[in-house]
């Protein structure tokens, strides 16, 4: 009997399955992700390190916010926001102003340091719903702005062909053919070239 009680408050408390497919929203995605993390954490004082990254973080999310983007998550030293995929060019702006931003951080100045970031954008299906109280997203796009921030060097921002295809102005090139995990070597990344003009007046100061 109480392994029968038990299950029952496990099903309960299951989340319900997806809807149709038609409740996918098409998004964009990015992923920020400060580079170097762990070499901070090793060299500098616990307390300082931890006022950093919760600066770091809060630069970022104010950033990421400025243009339109709703922050999904962030975790430790990463920040993943969305747009709606016809404000991908939005998205990108961010993208690229975040590198700035974190260079420009003052606390990181004032302890000797420079913090350089990678990004990721990605554009697709997603599928929106509240875990834990918390909105998130669920897709390839999500994996995919990962796997493309990964694979970004210190100071890039790398996105994939469907980004470009929502926003075909962003000055661009084709990076050497990728072998991103999960996603095999025929996926296509291109490494934006200029700040993205997204006609929207940044908010933050």
């Amino acid at each position: 009997m109480l392994i029968h009680d038990e299950s029952t408050a496990m099903n309960e408390s299951l989340l319900p399955l997806p809807g149709p497919q038609d409740q996918a929203t098409p998004a964009c995605m990015v992923l920020v992700d400060l580079v170097g993390s762990t070499r901070l954490a090793r060299h500098l004082p616990l307390g300082n390190y931890t006022a950093l990254m919760a600066e770091f973080v809060q630069v970022m999310i104010l950033t990421l916010e400025a243009r339109g983007g709703q922050v999904l998550q962030h975790q430790g030293d990463a920040v993943l926001a969305w747009w709606p995929a016809a404000q991908a060019a939005h998205a990108c702006a961010a993208a690229q102003e975040s590198h700035g931003r974190a260079a420009r951080l003052t606390l990181a100045a004032r302890l000797g340091q420079t913090l350089r970031v990678r990004a990721g954008i990605s554009a697709g299906d997603v599928l929106m719903g509240v875990v834990g109280g918390q909105m998130s997203a669920y897709g390839l796009p999500v994996n995919y702005s990962r796997r493309l921030c990964d694979a970004a060097q210190a100071g890039q921002t790398l996105v994939c062909d469907e980004v470009l295809r929502f926003a075909p102005a962003l000055v661009s090139e084709l990076c050497p053919p990728l072998d991103l995990r999960g996603f095999g070597d025929d996926c296509r990344a291109h490494r934006l070239l200029a700040p993205a003009a997204a006609g929207t007046r940044m908010k933050v100061d």
